[in-house]
């Protein structure tokens, strides 16, 4: 039981790391250290970012994430932060995620831990939907860098029970039967 666990963290981690590292280096670009105002309003003006690790191509989609029973305040303590961010990001594409995104916990254990339901309804096309390396992206550079990130980001890790399960949804008949 402690190999998947170690597993999943493991790779957790480790697709964190280029997220938290390219979120600390400052921009080289001089256009990208523009204000938006100043580069077309409602634009994303970062540099690209690396491929995304858990995208949706469909309409809308869901993540069925297993959270250990006694870490649930620290999952909805994380979704909270996340939502937050969200809402006053900079950038379109992560405000566009932020109002698609719906958290629910269901009443009814999976596999002994429990369940929450992430519906993703639209989906950005492309957009990044790994909870944490979407947290990452809303943080600013203070904040990553600051003394008590690394513990907030064990915290976080250390909640998963599982690695996320992904549905790519596709609306049937318009969403009428």
């Amino acid at each position: 039981m402690r190999r998947p666990f170690a597993i999943t963290t493991s790779a957790l981690v480790l697709a964190l790391v280029p997220v938290l590292l390219s979120a600390q280096t400052p921009a080289q670009d001089p256009a990208a250290q523009q204000p938006a105002q100043q580069q077309g309003a409602g634009q994303d003006t970062q540099k690209p970012e690396e491929p995304p690790k858990v995208p949706f191509t469909t309409p809308a989609g869901a993540l069925l994430v297993q959270i250990k029973p006694d870490q649930t305040a620290v999952f909805e303590e994380m979704i909270q932060k996340l939502k937050t961010n969200l809402a006053r990001a900079e950038r379109e594409t992560l405000r566009k995620q932020g109002e698609g995104l719906d958290v629910y916990r269901a009443s009814d254990p999976m596999a002994g831990n429990t369940l929450y339901i992430v519906l993703i309804d639209p989906a950005v096309p492309n957009g990044e939907y790994d909870l944490l390396a979407l947290l990452a992206r809303t943080m600013t550079d203070e904040e990553l860098r600051a003394p008590e990130a690394e513990a907030m980001w064990k915290r976080y890790i250390d909640a998963f029970a599982a690695g996320l399960n992904k549905l790519s949804l596709t609306p049937v008949a318009n969403g009428q039967m």
